[in-house]
């Protein structure tokens, strides 16, 4: 896969618990920050107090291989209890600029409602930032670059919708 293909993973996974449930998880940002192998923790800006259209947040990233970085994100889509997405962005360009990745939660009732199909996933957005910058200086690794960028972020999010999933189904009370 190369830059110029919009490359995305995406990964789901069914949860016992009803879409509200999961809904109240998956917008909060906390939630992905305690499952997550690489965000280790999130702080909402500029007076945020919560998830909104517009709000900013930043995130406290490491990882083994690409060190450690902060990130700034705004959410840029909320339909309760179907769709949460935000944007990683420049810091400065938080509130306009061309995003480095999307990332979104999907929610999907399943049977009678009682449980929900959760999709999370990301796509590398058009923004020019450390990914490009190391495909442009390595262009003929560009494929191996992003397949192996990919393949840590399915691990990642795999992680982020097991945790998800087992947090969920734990505050389900027992029939």
């Amino acid at each position: 896969m190369r830059l110029a293909d919009g490359p995305r993973v995406e990964c789901e996974i069914e949860v016992a618990a009803e879409p509200e449930r999961v809904w109240r998880l998956v917008s909060d940002i906390s939630t992905s920050a305690r499952y997550s192998p690489e965000l280790q923790e999130v702080q909402w800006l500029d007076g945020a107090e919560g998830p909104a259209v517009g709000a900013c947040f930043v995130g406290r990233n490491s990882n083994d291989r690409l060190g450690e970085w902060r990130s700034v994100s705004r959410i840029v889509e909320m339909v309760e209890p179907r769709t949460f997405r935000w944007e990683v962005v420049q810091e400065r360009d938080r509130s306009d600029g061309e995003a480095l990745a999307i990332w979104t939660y999907t929610l999907e009732p399943v049977a009678d409602g009682s449980a929900t199909r959760l999709r999370h996933g990301m796509r590398i957005g058009t923004a020019r930032g450390p990914l490009q910058e190391f495909v442009a200086q390595n262009p003929e690794r560009e494929e191996e670059i992003i397949d192996g960028r990919l393949a840590q972020l399915r691990g990642g999010i795999e992680a982020t919708l097991a945790g998800v999933k087992a947090e969920a189904e734990a505050q389900v009370a027992p029939a």
